[in-house]
């Protein structure tokens, strides 16, 4: 397996090094992949179609300085490290329809295997994340 490495030069405070960032992520996306096999993926139209018919929960799992950036309209945002503690609150019912989206679709899809293991019954993760959505000239707010 070839690894990409990407080199930075990083100061600490106290001297100037060099900072390697392994970008293979192989350990993740299989994670993800694995995830992937007990999910259901949507496309971005058919999210926007659902939040059209007005009777679904969609959860932007990016964190908090990603969504100031840009997000979906009338998404809520629940960054994948709180996603489990939050959404109880915001969906009591578990059959609540519920949309799991982030930047590219892999934190999504860990979020909706998540919240599957809690018990909600309707929960799919948008496909190919905010990136998708954009790319879908779709509506985005800030």
């Amino acid at each position: 397996m070839n690894l990409i490495w990407e080199t930075e030069i990083v100061w600490d405070g106290s001297e100037i090094r060099p900072y390697h960032k392994n970008m293979q992520h192989a350990r993740f996306e299989k994670l993800v992949a694995d995830a992937k096999k007990n999910i259901q993926e949507i496309s971005p139209q058919e999210t926007a179609a659902a939040l059209k018919r007005g009777d679904t929960l969609l959860i932007d799992v990016r964190d908090p300085e990603e969504w100031l950036e840009g997000h979906i309209p009338r998404a809520k945002n629940f960054s994948r490290g709180t996603v489990e503690l939050e959404i109880e609150e915001a969906a009591p019912d578990l059959s609540t329809p519920i949309v799991t989206h982030c930047g590219g679709g892999g934190r999504s899809a860990l979020a909706a295997e998540s919240l599957q293991r809690m018990g909600y019954k309707n929960v799919k993760s948008m496909a190919g994340g905010f990136k998708a959505w954009k790319a879908a000239d779709l509506p985005v707010t800030k």
